[in-house]
């Protein structure tokens, strides 16, 4: 899923390993899966929304009214009694945000609410006190056999914890902040890590986050790094706002196929509120940009705008993760490729 666990020609080999899960349920409805259509540039399945997993207004922690930035996780041959096959993080944004955790046994749903959220809140004494935490992507570590969490709180910072259950964390360290990026960057946020070699920059990890500046146009930025700890990052972005005629781009997720890597991103609502999908190469050289990924639809919840995607598959059946609706106030949805 979102870091490379269980992709079907999305995943690099080696990228977390292990155990698949078991077949999926049928589809609501009846009938087996419909099999994946490689319609979308690139080749990627053609992913067609199918239900909100997740509702603000349904949740026990719900703070603001609103949840962003979901990263599904498979717990098979991970962790030892879990809670579900799935674990799905999530949360608010607005402050005081808070790092929140659903699981569930399908991708289709339903997912529960840990009855415990936040797992991370935004006062970690005595690591740090900000307005906010939100975003987290969680990737699994099988060195360590850990889940490493990459979180933002303020805007300006990434930080990391690690987990044996992916419900108790221990803070680690920051790992990327305004003060690593070119004068006059304002946020450095909603960050995804990826198993990746770059054996020229002796790399095994690569990361995507959203950079902000002065303009107040937000593009997409990388970084790469030997641990997934210490990280040295690119002062050019890797996707402009105006490559793609975007007043702002986000949300950006790694995906493989036919030994080539994508990135797949969200264009702000008034753009046009599609996922667009740049083919950067394994090697991070190229910018092709291929269009449209995912054309959101105006009908609820997507109203327009389709963000922040996390992806996985379950007994070959590919699955998108992602935030529908307007910023701030939309849900949790799931579409099915």
């Amino acid at each position: 899923m979102c870091g490379g666990w269980f992709f079907v020609n999305t995943a690099r080999p080696g990228g977390g390993g292990g155990p698949p899960p078991g077949p999926p349920p049928p589809p609501r409805g009846g009938g087996p899966p419909a099999p994946a259509v490689a319609a979308a540039p690139g080749g990627f399945p053609d992913y067609k929304y199918v239900r909100t997993l997740l509702t603000p207004s349904q949740l026990k922690y719900n703070p603001t009214g609103e949840i962003i930035f979901p990263c599904i996780r498979g717990t098979a041959g991970r962790l030892a009694n879990p809670l579900g096959r799935y674990y799905l993080y999530y949360g608010p944004h607005d402050a005081p945000g808070g790092i929140c955790l659903a699981y569930g046994d399908s991708l289709e749903g339903p997912f529960t609410e840990y009855p415990n959220n936040p797992i991370v809140s935004n006062n970690w004494q005595p690591h740090y006190k900000v307005s906010h935490v939100a975003s987290a992507h969680v990737m699994w570590i099988e060195a360590s056999k850990e889940m490493w969490m990459y979180f933002h709180g303020e805007n300006t910072t990434t930080r990391l914890a690690r987990s044996k259950d992916g419900i108790n964390f221990t803070y680690d360290k920051v790992v990327l902040s305004t003060s690593m990026l070119p004068s006059g960057t304002t946020e450095t946020s909603y960050a995804r890590v990826f198993p990746h070699e770059l054996p020229s920059r002796g790399a095994h990890f690569v990361m995507v986050f959203m950079l902000n500046n002065t303009s107040n146009h937000r593009d997409i930025h990388w970084g790469w790094s030997a641990d997934g700890r210490n990280w040295t990052f690119d002062q050019q972005p890797l996707v402009r706002h105006a490559d793609v005629g975007a007043v702002n781009v986000g949300g950006p997720h790694l995906l493989y196929r036919n030994n080539s890597t994508y990135v797949v991103y969200n264009k702000d609502k008034a753009s046009g509120g599609d996922m667009m999908i740049t083919e950067v190469g394994n090697d991070f050289s190229k910018r092709t940009h291929l269009g449209i990924f995912y054309n959101s639809r105006s009908a609820a919840p997507e109203n327009g705008r389709a963000a922040a995607p996390s992806f996985g598959t379950d007994g070959g059946v590919p699955y998108m993760i992602y935030e529908a609706g307007e910023r701030l106030a939309g849900s949790i949805a799931m579409a099915r490729g």
